[in-house]
């Protein structure tokens, strides 16, 4: 691998994680100010955590494609899970 490319893939995974520390603050600093709004206005009924948690669902995506889910469906988890079966056809034919 030729150092631009190497560099195109850093910098584009630079991108991704800053992309999702944004998101994430965005998420906190909007979510405690819902919060406190709640908290002001109707304190007897917690409407704040609907919001909190459908965005949360969201950050939780987020945060799985960007630190593991190409481990669990990415290109490696695929070609990784190909080659098992192609050793594995090779096996049955061999036996």
């Amino acid at each position: 691998m030729d150092e631009k490319t190497r560099y195109e893939q850093s910098r584009k995974r630079a991108d991704e994680l800053g992309e999702f520390y944004q998101h994430l603050m965005i998420f906190v600093i909007i979510n405690l100010l819902l919060f406190a709004i709640n908290m002001v206005t109707s304190p007897g009924y917690l409407w704040f955590i609907w919001p909190l948690a459908g965005w949360g669902l969201g950050i939780a995506i987020h945060a799985v494609t960007v630190f593991g889910g190409s481990r669990f469906w990415g290109t490696e988890w695929r070609e990784k899970k190909a080659r098992e079966l192609m050793e594995k056809d090779q096996r049955k034919v061999s036996d």
